[in-house]
């Protein structure tokens, strides 16, 4: 056996994401697989290349070492990859999102301000992915969340702007729940639920929501990891489980979206893109436009209209 690029992109994201069930995850593939992936690749190398450690798997010596070169040859690939797509005449403007409300409206919104210009949307289910799809030059641009004080690294060669600074997390329940009725509710009363997410919460998500409920004095039950959107809806509306939602997600039967007392989870909405790739000009018109399509949701929910209207240091900066 030889060590392929997939081999080298194994053992990064094995590094990225701290353990063999995140990374398999983030590269749609199943643990036992990675691990058995990994084996070959050590058998390879030479010797162990991970090892358990208290935050999770961390790399050995040589593992630091096949890490630093893997990166260094991606990183060269990536470049190349960058370099060829930028050459391309006339090619679609490709831009790359996790699932944000601002969607539903980016599409019409884009159509005005990018003046004709043909353009392209995806939906990733991770940041990390997003990121290192922008580095690799598969994205001109990409819009994405970050949850709490959790920062996305970017690659090399890309500038950022922030959409919206702060906007806070509610939590959707069934419409029947025994505390729909309330205009806020507090997260310690939600200590007996099951709990649901998206598939993929590497946006600082996961950890910020933990650290809230061990301090409203619980440990969270996850229950459900859904990445459909109408499953979604259904599971929340039978009352098997809640979740966290942002503000402006529009109402859906059977279900209501209440705020949470004292915003204990809050996100914030960039958008990255490639320097080599977008100009300046384009790349305030992709701001203006996913800005405008952010707003447009604001009304969904009456109390965080006047969220936002009392918070006017989260709004974005339009010219």
């Amino acid at each position: 056996m030889q060590l392929e690029l997939r081999h080298l992109h194994a053992v990064c994201r094995i590094a990225e994401a701290g353990s063999l069930m995140r990374a398999a995850a983030l590269l749609g593939v199943s643990q036992p697989a990675l691990s058995a992936q990994l084996r070959r690749i050590e058998r390879v190398a030479g010797g162990e290349l991970f090892v358990r450690g208290r935050r999770g798997v961390e790399p050995t010596p040589l593992g630091q070492f096949v890490l630093d070169k893997a990166r260094r040859v991606l990183g060269e690939m990536d470049a190349l990859a960058a370099g060829a797509r930028a050459a391309e005449p006339d090619r679609p403007l490709r831009l790359g999102s996790i699932f944000l409300v601002l969607l539903d409206h980016l599409f019409d919104q884009l159509d005005l301000a990018l003046e004709g210009r043909e353009f392209a949307v995806d939906l990733e289910d991770s940041v990390t992915a997003l990121t290192r799809m922008l580095g690799a030059g598969q994205y001109d641009a990409i819009v994405y969340g970050e949850v709490n004080g959790y920062e996305a690294p970017l690659p090399a060669g890309t500038a950022a702007r922030t959409l919206v600074a702060r906007e806070p997390f509610c939590v959707r329940m069934a419409a029947d729940h025994r505390l729909a009725g309330r205009a806020a509710v507090e997260l310690a009363e939600l200590a007996g639920e099951q709990w649901m997410t998206m598939v993929e919460d590497d946006d600082g998500g996961r950890e910020a929501f933990a650290e809230a409920c061990e301090r409203a004095g619980f440990t969270p039950s996850l229950r459900y990891r859904i990445g459909d959107r109408t499953l979604y809806l259904g599971v929340v509306a039978a009352g098997r489980a809640v979740a966290l939602t942002q503000p402006t997600a529009p109402p859906a039967p059977g279900t209501v979206i209440r705020p949470l007392a004292g915003d204990p989870v809050t996100g914030r909405i960039k958008l990255a893109w490639r320097r080599s790739a977008v100009s300046a000009q384009v790349a305030r018109q992709l701001y203006g436009a996913a800005a405008r399509a952010y707003l447009e949701g604001v009304d969904n929910n009456p109390h965080h209209r006047a969220w936002w209207d009392a918070h006017r240091e989260a709004h974005p900066v339009l010219e």
